[in-house]
């Protein structure tokens, strides 16, 4: 069964490598196929990963667009280690992660990070 995908006027998508601007009508996509999707909404750019859950989100998300994200776990590790000097309790979060990661399910680390970068937000709030 094709995924089906609805885009607002003028929304981006990222399919695979490729980034996908729709026209100024909605639109609706069937994909078939076994390719990286992040609809605009999750895309995280270098200059908004600004907080240490965020770079471990923006590493997370290169690893999930890559061909080999196995490249990206030296990097991915050393921001992770930097988040846990920074909040030990996010361990249990990012021991879920990870085990995301080790299974190749990269899409499901995206969306447990995202919990995560609402707690930051909450602590930092509170801050």
């Amino acid at each position: 069964m094709p995924l089906k995908i609805e885009l607002k006027p003028n929304e981006r998508l990222i399919l695979g490598n490729a980034l996908i601007t729709n026209d100024h009508e909605r639109t609706r996509l069937f994909i078939d196929g076994n390719v990286p999707i992040l609809r605009e909404k999750y895309v995280l750019t270098e200059d908004q990963a600004d907080t240490p859950c965020k770079r471990v989100y923006f590493v997370l998300q290169k690893m999930y667009l890559s061909s080999d994200p196995k490249i990206l776990h030296p990097e991915y590790f050393s921001y992770v280690n930097d988040l846990l000097t920074a909040a030990p309790s996010f361990t249990s979060e990012i021991d879920l992660i990870n085990n995301d990661i080790l299974g190749g399910d990269y899409y499901g680390a995206l969306k447990k990070m995202m919990v995560v970068i609402d707690k930051e937000a909450e602590i930092l709030k509170n801050a």
